[in-house]
């Protein structure tokens, strides 16, 4: 058995019950140990679309326009290294205070958002 099924199999319960109760779950830690995986393997089978912010012409829609870059996504959707575009917290707070439907946005990234200027405040 691979380290890697181990760790899926240890953290994937504790995802889908994180996002059978809140619009956002946060999947973070260091870069190339799963993350994106770990989303996909839960998401997917649950209709989950995929965005990825590596992408340049996602990461500039969501930069270009925020608020109708989240207006427009899917009603369950991940997304991917989710730090690179810092003005997306704002309008994922404002679509959560409409909604608060569970399992809504999941989230993976790299960096402690919490600990980015800012995005502390926006996911308050």
């Amino acid at each position: 058995m691979s380290e890697t099924a181990l760790y899926l199999r240890y953290a994937e319960p504790r995802l889908i019950e994180a996002l059978a109760d809140s619009p956002v779950v946060l999947i973070h830690g260091p870069r190339q140990v799963g993350k994106t995986t770990l989303a996909r393997v839960v998401g997917e089978p649950r209709g989950y679309a995929y965005v990825s912010f590596d992408d340049d012409v996602a990461r500039g829609a969501a930069e270009a326009d925020p608020v109708g870059f989240v207006a427009d996504l899917p009603d369950r959707v991940i997304l991917d290294e989710v730090q690179r575009v810092p003005a997306l917290f704002t309008a994922l707070k404002t679509a959560v205070d409409r909604s608060r439907k569970a399992g809504r946005f999941m989230l993976t990234g790299s960096t402690n958002v919490m600990l980015v200027p800012n995005l502390a405040d926006s996911l308050a």
